[in-house]
């Protein structure tokens, strides 16, 4: 029997895929939980219909990223700290803080998620820090942090 899930089922496929199952297991498990729905022309065209306008999302989504990737390359987001002797800071520049001076500074918005450290900022100085936007698109942030007055 033909069906369409409704849900990941594990061994079977994931949401939205229709698969072949036996009679029992669809009649009997499946259906009843309402796990998956029987695979009839209209659930088809609805299945059809759904991977179509996730499929146009994603580009969506994908273009913003390309775009928001374009902008942070002209971008130089300038933090403060306080600082002790030695140029030390007190504590470190964090993603969040980046993520708040790039809306700030320039509109652009940046989850702190997506923002990759690799060491902590914890003195003076120009550093790059990766943006990792999603759909294997990334993008270097450029930061420097000076000394609050």
């Amino acid at each position: 029997m033909k069906v369409i899930l409704q849900q990941d089922v594990k061994g079977h496929g994931k949401k939205g895929q229709m698969v072949e199952v036996s009679e029992g297991y669809a009649r009997n498990y499946l259906l009843p939980r309402k796990i998956a729905i029987p695979a009839t022309a209209d659930a088809i065209n609805t299945m059809n219909l759904k991977e179509k306008a996730r499929k146009a999302e994603e580009e969506r989504q994908k273009a913003l990223a390309q775009e928001t990737a374009e902008k942070l390359k002209e971008c130089q987001v300038k933090l403060t700290a306080k600082a002790g002797t030695g140029g030390r800071l007190f504590g470190a520049v964090t993603t969040k803080e980046i993520s708040e001076g790039l809306q700030k500074q320039y509109g652009i918005e940046v989850p702190k998620q997506k923002l990759v450290l690799e060491d902590p900022i914890k003195s003076f100085g120009s550093y790059q820090v990766k943006a990792r936007l999603g759909y294997e698109i990334t993008a270097t942030v450029y930061v420097s942090v000076y000394e609050e007055k």
